[in-house]
């Protein structure tokens, strides 16, 4: 469990904040407002259950306490189009709780493959974490971000993919390699 929470903190660390790829985390991320939570679930409804209660503590927690909270899981997911699929029971379970608007959530996963890509384009690492992973983010906190980086969330994108085409994949592979 130390080891899967210690690989997500380098992913954030050197990948999502040194790359700036995510326009707010640096910012929460020094004030500690970042949670990780390892979920231990042997089963889909106990994953579920971890969702419905991180949830509940992200909606019911001030944000300067907790501002985003990242739900791993180390084993649970490792085919990525399961994991894909699973996202649809995820939009779901936001809703059920009267959370659209509120609460969105980014998806991550070591195999991550955008749509008309190919499983070894570079691009495809704006999504690929260690593990499967759900970022739950509070749509306040993402549209006062993008505001931040000009108010356009397509800028942001396009800046990613740029970030990681120049980066490239053995350049990634040495990011993501360094302890």
């Amino acid at each position: 469990m130390q080891d899967v929470e210690a690989a997500t903190r380098h992913w954030l660390e050197k990948a999502v904040i040194g790359l700036n790829l995510c326009p707010f985390a640096r910012a929460v991320y020094a004030k500690n407002q970042v949670r990780i939570v390892v979920s231990q679930a042997r089963h889909l409804d106990a994953f579920l259950d971890d969702l419905d209660r991180e949830l509940a503590l992200l909606v019911n927690t001030p944000a300067d306490e907790i501002d985003t909270t990242l739900l791993v899981h180390a084993t649970l997911f490792p085919d990525f189009e399961d994991f894909n699929d699973f996202l649809n029971v995820v939009d779901d379970v936001v809703a059920e709780h009267e959370l659209d608007g509120v609460i969105q959530v980014a998806p991550f996963h070591p195999l991550f493959q955008f749509e008309g890509t190919e499983p070894d384009d570079v691009t495809n690492c704006t999504n690929r974490a260690p593990f499967p992973t759900l970022h739950l983010l509070r749509e306040d906190s993402v549209e006062r971000a993008v505001a931040t980086e000009g108010g356009d969330a397509d800028a942001i994108v396009e800046r990613n993919l740029q970030t990681l085409r120049d980066l490239g994949a053995d350049g990634w592979r040495a990011l993501m390699s360094k302890a």
